[in-house]
């Protein structure tokens, strides 16, 4: 039996396109809600499968719902938003 070197082909792999972990998306989806201005997104909590951010909590304005998922949508890796953040105040 003959052992070779693996060379592929010549060329060392790459990788081509790295997929971040669900850990890195929660944390990068809960620091872009944090810095976001026009929201306090201090009770939404933020839970990540595979490019799906789940928002929850609760938070003052309707205004602020909205905007929670425009800001979870910009996040790079992220391709939709379960939003299941309430209101404290009515519409």
């Amino acid at each position: 039996m003959v052992f070779k070197p693996q060379t592929f082909h010549e060329l060392e792999p790459t990788v081509e396109r790295e997929v971040p972990s669900q850990a890195a998306l929660e944390t990068a989806v809960a620091a872009a809600l944090a810095g976001a201005g026009g929201l306090d997104a201090t009770d939404v909590t933020v839970t990540v499968k595979g490019s799906q951010a789940n928002l929850a909590g609760r938070v003052l304005r309707p205004g602020e719902v909205t905007r929670a998922e425009e800001v979870a949508l910009s996040v790079p890796g992220i391709r939709s938003v379960v939003n299941s953040i309430t209101a404290q105040q009515p519409l």
